[in-house]
């Protein structure tokens, strides 16, 4: 992105400050800058250059795709020691100011310089949200997958163990995203459970890993579901990963149903700006 013609010049950078995001998705083509194409990383290059008055170096914890939500995505931008001096009341005030209704920043950290929100990351956390029944859900439509038919949760839950560990997950990679790159990650924890939002019960299926493939997350979803509606058994998930190939897995899940939770980084690292 090009910066506008009045910006100073770029100055020594001594610090990094970090940002956690949230983002309602549906309206962007993802979080990675597009050209010709709106999406959440080009909403807050603006709105921070807006602020600092220079371009900005701007790395996120984890990509998300179209559609795909966040409450609690990491932002890191190398800054100046005057602007590590701004405060986290100003910022706060002036990016709700400067951002669309749909994105927030909820906390303000500063970090060491070089302090890198994707490469210093322990672990990343998702929840997919699932709505099975056949009553549509309406305050909480916008964040779940409305499946319609219910899922033998128990039957899903037998096959999470075999995702635990480092493994190769090529079998869960969009195709074209998998050419010429490493397909191995560690997965720490998957497993399904309840919860209420807005009064609608939504079957949650919460996943952690040190990093995860272009739509990794939602191609498990739609495989687990392909067991939880009985047209293969637990085991399959096994056969799946051995497999290596994308042809073996399920469909991939609704975006909508997807949210960003929340990254796992070494507490020294991130200090809550004044």
């Amino acid at each position: 992105m090009t910066a506008p013609s009045d910006f100073n010049s770029i100055p020594e950078l001594d610090a990094t400050l970090v940002f956690r995001v949230a983002y309602d998705g549906s309206s962007y083509s993802g979080f990675a800058e597009q050209p010709g194409q709106t999406t959440v990383a080009g909403e807050l290059r603006r709105a921070i250059e807006t602020l600092l008055r220079r371009p900005i170096d701007l790395t996120c914890a984890g990509r998300t795709d179209a559609g795909v939500h966040a409450v609690a995505q990491y932002v890191s931008v190398p800054v100046t020691d005057a602007e590590l001096a701004l405060t986290r009341r100003r910022w706060l005030r002036a990016m709700d100011a400067l951002l669309p209704k749909d994105i927030a920043i909820n906390e303000v950290y500063k970090a060491r310089k070089g302090f890198s929100a994707r490469f210093d990351a322990r672990s990343r956390t998702y929840t997919y949200r699932i709505a099975d029944r056949d009553a549509r859900p309406v305050l909480s439509r916008g964040a779940v997958w409305w499946h319609r038919y219910p899922l033998d949760v128990e039957a899903m839950s037998a096959a999470c163990p075999a995702l635990l560990g480092e493994q190769d997950f090529k079998s869960f990679c969009k195709v074209a995203s998998a050419v010429g790159k490493p397909t191995h990650r560690c997965v720490m924890r998957a497993e399904f459970g309840h919860e209420v939002a807005f009064g609608e019960d939504i079957l949650t299926f919460t996943i952690e890993g040190n990093a995860f493939l272009h739509s990794m997350v939602r191609t498990i979803v739609g495989t687990l579901v392909a067991i939880g509606m009985h047209r293969r058994e637990p085991e399959w998930m096994r056969e799946v990963i051995d497999a290596c190939d994308r042809t073996a897995a399920g469909p991939t899940a609704p975006a909508c149903g997807l949210t960003f939770m929340g990254v796992d980084y070494d507490p020294a690292e991130l200090v809550v700006l004044d």
